[in-house]
């Protein structure tokens, strides 16, 4: 365990950003390559700099981040003129998938914190220092990282804008003037291609990934599991450079049900809310079930028609995320005093895919004397069935044994919390890791249970390798 700390005691000032227009919303603030975000649709937080870190590794590192952000919030000076969800202090956080990895968890605490919820956006500062905080010295901070003209409206038309259109559809097909296509509400632009990207094998060759998948299977049939998730990567190389913040801005564009993360070099939109907290209401998105987009051409009637017979009308879809559903409930149940979850899974719907989804929300008991906090919640949910399998050490060893791969953040939590204890953590899915200034590993990953076909799963990581692949220029 290891943290950067500022010497005195934590302060932060949060302003609202009142006669200020901001028509992207916050992913309009998405311009620096070394941004923190967690953004969906219009709102989200942004955050710019570093005043503090801590990192672990191990099975206590959401334990070891809880007592280090719960110490340092503590004593804080606070000054909140605004008081949602995400004003005051904030860290922004990105864990690794297993207790075995190498790969450090991180809470990061930034220097400017940028909020847009409701329609309502606001500014916070947060410092060691001992000078006062103000307004206008907030201003000029977020003014220093973001470039001098940032905030009096200009930034309305900022690059997340760039890909969308108000051009009108006369057709009512989908494409819009230029090529543009209208994607879950937002009309988007083709990407240019990434001038000599390349596509390199990860961990394991495509023919080794689906022998483990069938080696999986073979596991499942012997009783020993129900449900095993295996994941794979491949390696973007593009020689012109990634950045980090059209990245962002583009999957912020194209997903706009996601939530678009950006955590230190951890990049992705991920459609699964592992927990949301906010004052004593958890909220958890879970999807197990996954079609292709692309297998609906040439199907007759409606692609969401086909896309209810085929998932919902599949006993082993439907199986797979009632797995899901139970895992997830079973290891909320005790931090709970009440809880409902759809009593039948919906549709939910991409660009790339669909999912069966289940949404489940509860009421917080207090556990010896205080009701728990995200990373206390996020310790006893990791890792769901949906991203490990079930039982879940079972799962867990088997991934070891046949992926061959060291997961990393991706699987993991990534979110964000505030001292109030609220806070919003999905699964790091849909993602990629930026490994140098030309380089990216892209995770894909399946739910395998009885049934499952390798060419199958095979075909389905590529789809959901697609938003990382288009938000890089790359085509496949």
């Amino acid at each position: 365990m290891t943290s950067t700390l500022g010497t005195g005691l934590l302060k932060s000032l949060t302003v609202p950003l009142d006669g200020k227009e901001f028509p992207g919303g916050l992913p309009a603030f998405l311009v620096r390559d070394d941004v923190l975000c967690w953004t969906r649709r219009e709102a989200g937080l942004a955050g710019f700099g570093e005043i503090a870190r801590f990192a672990a590794t191990g099975p206590e590192r959401f334990l070891e981040a809880d007592i280090w952000w719960r110490h340092l919030v503590l004593e804080a000076s606070v000054t909140d003129a605004v008081e949602l969800p995400g004003t005051g202090p904030v860290a922004f956080g990105s864990f690794a998938f297993s207790k075995t990895s190498a790969h450090e968890s991180r809470l990061i605490v930034p220097e400017i914190v940028v909020g847009v919820r409701d329609n309502r956006a606001w500014l916070t500062q947060l410092t060691f220092d001992d000078g006062p905080l103000t307004e206008a010295g907030a201003l000029a901070a977020l003014q220093r990282w973001l470039g001098s003209d940032s905030i009096d409206g200009s930034i309305a038309a900022g690059a997340a804008a760039e890909r969308t259109t108000a051009a009108a559809d006369p057709a009512g097909d989908g494409i819009e003037a230029g090529g543009a296509s209208r994607e879950g509400g937002a009309v988007v632009r083709p990407l240019p291609l990434a001038a000599g990207a390349t596509l390199h094998t990860g961990s394991l060759s495509e023919e080794a990934w689906m022998d483990a998948v069938a080696a999986g299977v073979e596991e499942i049939r012997t009783g020993a599991l129900e449900k095993l998730v295996l994941a794979r990567d491949v390696v973007a190389t593009i020689p012109s450079g990634v950045r980090a913040s059209q990245v962002l801005r583009e999957l912020a564009a194209r997903y706009r049900e996601c939530w678009t993360y950006g955590v230190d070099g951890l990049v992705g939109a991920t459609p699964e809310m592992l927990i949301q907290v906010e004052g004593r209401t958890a909220q958890a998105r879970v999807l197990a079930g996954t079609l292709d987009r692309r297998d609906a051409h040439g199907e007759d009637g409606l692609p969401m028609d086909y896309a209810t017979r085929v998932l919902a009308g599949s006993e082993k879809q439907r199986h797979e995320h009632e797995i899901a559903i139970q895992s997830l409930t079973s290891q909320l149940a005790p931090f709970s005093e009440a809880m409902n979850a759809h009593d039948e899974p919906f549709i939910l719907e991409l660009p790339n895919v669909w999912h069966l989804a289940s949404d489940v929300k509860a009421e917080l008991a207090e556990v010896e004397g205080h009701v728990p906090t995200c990373l206390a919640l996020i310790n006893a949910l990791h890792p769901t069935a949906a991203v490990c399998g079930t039982p879940t050490q079972v799962a867990g060893a088997l991934i070891r044994k046949l992926e061959h791969l060291d997961r990393g953040p991706y699987a993991g939590p990534v979110g964000w919390l505030d001292a109030a204890g609220n806070g919003e953590w999905g699964i790091a899915l849909r993602g990629a890791v930026i490994e140098s200034p030309d380089t990216v590993r892209l995770y894909a990953g399946c739910g395998i249970v009885d049934g499952s076909q390798p060419e199958a799963e095979l075909a389905e990581t590529w789809a959901k390798f697609r938003p990382m692949l288009e938000s890089l220029g790359i085509r496949h």
